[in-house]
């Protein structure tokens, strides 16, 4: 594992015990209807989340998937798999690395994260993983809080970015569109009810 993967690994692992608590504000103020809207565009049989963190999106899963859920950070892991068993939730858990995926081309119908390429050290290799596990024809989707079109709003969030990534091992001043976009998929959209710094990204293989 690269230094900078394993640092912000050691972060998440030191915040999880506490991370629905830090966030609990946001969840209940932005973000549950945001994984409602971006949950009920997954389809197909076989669906890859990645960042599972404790395991927020769990009451959003469609009922007739196969749903495998993974993690780099072993104790955020370990989180989602209590809630996998206090909610029993049918999903199969894996601790792997979004950069570096063991599964083989071509075999997810959706790929889907809530607020991961914030904290992938390089999120360039982790998209064309990403590119990589799916289906020709499948889509991606993800949640993202990216930084500001306003300069200045940009500009302010650039500067408190390194003490936000020391802290939760979160940037704040990524552009995840344009990255998307950089990537071979043959068409990328952003959902109408996006806004400035949270937006639904939608990816077709």
């Amino acid at each position: 594992m690269k230094p900078d993967t394993l640092i912000i690994k050691k972060r998440y692992d030191r915040i999880a015990p506490f991370f629905d608590l830090l966030e609990a504000p946001m969840e209940g103020l932005f973000f549950k209807p945001w994984r409602e809207r971006l949950w009920a565009k997954a389809s197909g049989q076989h669906i890859l989340e990645v960042g599972v963190g404790t395991g927020k999106n769990f009451d959003y899963y469609p009922k007739d998937a196969r749903i495998t859920a993974i993690d780099f950070s072993p104790v955020m892991l370990k989180q989602a798999e209590y809630t996998r068993d206090r909610k029993n939730t049918n999903v199969d858990l894996a601790l792997l690395d979004v950069q570096s995926l063991c599964y083989a081309d071509n075999s997810f119908d959706t790929v889907i994260g809530s607020f991961v390429f914030c904290s992938v050290p390089l999120p360039a290799k982790g998209l064309k993983e990403l590119y990589r596990v799916c289906k020709p024809g499948g889509q991606l989707l993800l949640l993202e809080h990216v930084v500001s079109s306003r300069p200045a709003l940009a500009a302010i969030m650039s500067f408190l970015n390194p003490v936000v990534v020391k802290l939760f091992g979160a940037n704040i001043n990524r552009d995840t569109v344009k990255a998307i976009k950089a990537c071979t998929f043959l068409t990328v959209r952003i959902d109408e009810h996006s806004g400035d710094i949270l937006k639904l990204i939608e990816a077709r293989k």
